[in-house]
């Protein structure tokens, strides 16, 4: 049987004001597909920073977004192509929906694919999330009446990551760049590539950090995800060297100095990554990514927990 929690007949939510008018949208517990989003309030509608994996959440994160502000949401930013961010798109008709170039690309690729990771969730009407408007590294959003800069740092969890960025507030929503209390996962991204992003999110020296998934904290988060990442790569490499595959050195090692963190078999897709890194693959490149959830499933003994 999958190893799966059941969803509550009432998603449960946080909202956090971490500046005035700006706030953190919180899904506990931050495990697969219960994803953050965040939301600012502008001077020409709300801006929202990603949705959410089904339509109930979606739309739970559409009826909060209303009892904050009335006026449609103006402009909806992706952080990244997967689903736990996108698939709620939809429920926001008047949005303009932002995303960098490759992660529309990858939305236009994958689309609902994730659903067949756990067929036995509910996910009720889900779309991919095709955006409007793309940007290639730097755009300024306008109309909020504050100074929002979206920013491509990258690759690091995918080839396309954006983060939201609000240099006089300093608060940086990082989409899955950064994972709090949960494991970091760059299947689809770069180990190498991570490490580069971690440090130029350090360089903006943000005050408060939303991750993609789990609680805000601070720069400490960056520091704690480079950790793992840092990890990884060493235990790929020596992994390399004793000519074991990324199974058997999670099976030998397991989660380490990082067994706290939610969802541990991610180790077993970021070893494929590091190993196919360090074997010459260019930051990523596409790999069987269903593979790859395979031996994830093998090393915890049944699919992994989805609350969604």
């Amino acid at each position: 049987m999958p190893d799966v929690r059941d969803a509550p007949a009432t998603p449960v939510y946080a909202l956090r004001e971490i500046e005035e008018s700006v706030y953190a949208y919180l899904q506990p517990d931050g495990g697969w597909c219960l994803n953050n989003a965040g939301l600012v309030l502008g001077s020409s509608g709300p801006l929202l920073i990603d949705t959410a994996a089904t339509e109930k959440r979606a739309a739970l994160l559409r009826d909060t977004v209303r009892a904050l502000d009335s006026r449609p949401v103006d402009i909806l930013v992706n952080t990244h192509s997967h689903g736990d961010h996108t698939f709620g798109n939809h429920l926001f008709p008047d949005a303009t929906v932002v995303a960098q170039e490759k992660a529309a690309a990858e939305m236009a690729e994958y689309g609902t694919a994730l659903r067949g990771l756990w067929p036995e969730v509910t996910w009720g009407h889900v779309e991919a999330g095709v955006p409007d408007v793309v940007f290639k590294d730097h755009l300024v959003v306008p109309g909020t009446g504050r100074r929002v800069e979206l920013l491509h740092l990258g690759p690091g969890h995918t080839a396309g990551d954006a983060v939201v960025w609000l240099p006089d507030q300093r608060v940086l929503f990082a989409g899955d760049l950064v994972f709090s209390g949960a494991t970091p996962f760059v299947l689809m991204g770069s180990i190498e590539g991570s490490l580069r992003v971690l440090d130029q999110l350090r360089a903006l020296e943000p005050l408060h950090v939303v991750p993609g998934h789990g609680p805000v904290g601070g720069p400490e988060l960056l520091d704690l995800n480079a950790g793992y990442v840092r990890w990884v790569r060493d235990l790929a490499r020596q992994g390399l060297a004793d000519g074991a595959e990324p199974l058997a050195v999670a099976r030998s090692v397991g989660l380490g100095p990082y067994g706290h963190l939610l969802d541990g078999e991610r180790i077993v897709g970021n070893l494929t990554r590091a190993y196919a890194e360090e074997r010459g693959t260019p930051p990523a490149a596409p790999l069987d990514v269903t593979a790859a959830f395979g031996e994830m499933i093998e090393f915890h003994g049944s699919r992994p927990t989805c609350s969604a």
